[in-house]
């Protein structure tokens, strides 16, 4: 355990497991006082920390959920949905849930938390993805537009907020072994009728050989919150083992 981010309030959406799970945990390691929240409560009844059940996609209960906060050092925004679909097997519905959870969350979040994070300055670190604006990938329709709402909120908050002494971030993974990405394996399979054809899939457009794990990209996440990056605002770092080589 470090002592890196000492007395820093931390705050992190979608901590049930994956991503957001390996974020809190290595905020919590560094020294934060780690506040987590998930749509799930039960993926939280294990964490040592403030933990509440929260639907980022609700923005009255989002704000309701900043208020019994007076400041904020960390935010690190990491909910999102993954649907699986050209644009022509993208539904209506799926594009309407795909934008409300990924990006108006994002929206919820940082909206509740920047004026809490004006007093003192800090660090926003949103988890987008290089599918996104900064790379197609088939069958990504709704995500990839989604996630790229999610980097443009994030380039937009920097501008707007760096006169407070906020820097805002988008973290943006490629392919990582998480419990998500085991569901969207094995329903591709029932489409791809196997499941090594789905996995084949997903390990095909990784350059590197491998999937990332949540704990690499906890480790930028946590690099950002810090003092060491207090220069970095309003960028995307891609965490993607070469695929934006």
């Amino acid at each position: 355990m470090g002592d890196e981010l000492n007395g820093r309030i931390a705050v992190v959406t979608a901590a049930g497991q994956g991503i957001g799970r390996a974020v809190a945990e290595a905020l919590q390691a560094e020294g934060a006082e780690v506040h987590v929240s998930d749509i799930n409560a039960r993926l939280l009844e294990d964490f040592d920390a403030s933990t509440a059940q929260l639907d980022a996609t609700d923005h009255e209960a989002v704000h309701r959920y900043f208020e019994q906060f007076d400041k904020i050092d960390v935010l690190v925004h990491a909910v999102g949905y993954v649907h699986q679909g050209t644009i022509e097997e993208t539904t209506p519905q799926d594009w309407r849930k795909s934008c409300s959870i990924t990006l108006d969350s994002a929206y919820n979040v940082i909206g509740a938390a920047v004026p809490r994070m004006k007093k003192a300055g800090g660090s926003i670190i949103t988890i987008a993805s290089v599918a996104s604006s900064l790379k197609g990938f088939p069958r990504r329709a709704a995500y990839g537009a989604a996630k790229g709402g999610v980097i443009g909120l994030t380039k937009a908050v920097a501008a707007d907020c760096l006169s407070a002494g906020i820097r805002c971030n988008a973290v943006c993974p490629g392919t990582v072994d998480s419990p998500s990405l085991r569901e969207r394996i094995n329903e591709l399979a029932e489409q791809m009728g196997s499941l090594e054809k789905a996995t084949d899939f997903f390990m095909s457009r990784q350059p590197s050989g491998r999937l990332g794990t949540p704990d690499e990209i906890a480790a930028v996440c946590t690099f950002l919150a810090s003092d060491r990056a207090s220069f970095i605002t309003g960028q995307t770092i891609n965490v993607d083992g070469g695929i934006t080589i």
